[in-house]
């Protein structure tokens, strides 16, 4: 084979391989909904699809390592700037407030810290199914990503129940499925809360 030839077949290649790789796009994302380990291993937080149309992803501490504050009681959001919230309990709060979908398959709205009682950006996406990628603002310059693993055990102390229901997390109000008090339906593959009410009996 010449070189000339050579050097054409090249750049044959080249431009296919440029062309495949446009065409291809970005990577498909995985399911950011499930229960998982946050990066320094204090908390599991259960995310879930809420709102209208199950559009938006909200999200839950339903297990904490240090449940009980320095008089042995169960720790409550004493720091939350909203007064009527302020002695509600850690455990089971909504920390994930209602992100929105993005068109690159991730999430963005306001993660609540209830060390502080103060809210921020978030952006939340998955591109394994094992790995929740957690990336949260204080300024539009000052941005951190952390690394959440799924579980798919219980530990003792871990709420199990749907979301609203005994036994389970609570939505703020604002979240809350209207038809919370007669429980709700098992989501896809068997996960709690997807807001689908479960008829009276």
């Amino acid at each position: 084979m010449t070189p000339i030839i050579v050097r054409v077949a090249t750049a044959v290649l080249v431009g296919l391989a440029a062309f495949s790789c446009v065409r291809s796009g970005p990577a498909k994302a995985a399911d950011a909904a499930g229960t998982w380990l946050t990066e320094d291993g204090r908390a599991r937080v259960r995310t879930e699809p809420c709102g209208p149309r199950n559009a938006h992803l909200c999200g839950y501490v339903v297990w904490g390592s240090k449940p009980l504050d320095e008089t042995g009681k169960p720790k409550v959001d004493r720091y939350n700037p909203d007064p009527g919230k302020q002695t509600r309990a850690l455990l089971g709060h909504q920390l994930i407030l209602g992100l929105k979908p993005s068109e690159d398959g991730r999430h963005e709205g306001k993660i609540y810290n209830g060390d502080n009682g103060k809210s921020y950006d978030v952006t939340i996406w998955s591109e394994t199914p094992t790995e929740l990628s957690v990336r949260g603002c204080l300024l539009a310059v000052l941005c951190a990503t952390q690394t959440w693993k799924r579980v798919t055990d219980v530990v003792p102390g871990q709420l199990t129940g749907a979301t609203d229901t005994p036994g389970g997390p609570r939505s703020n109000p604002e979240w809350a499925t209207k038809t919370a008090v007669s429980g709700s339906a098992p989501g896809p593959k068997g996960r709690p809360g997807d807001g689908k009410p479960i008829p009276a009996k």
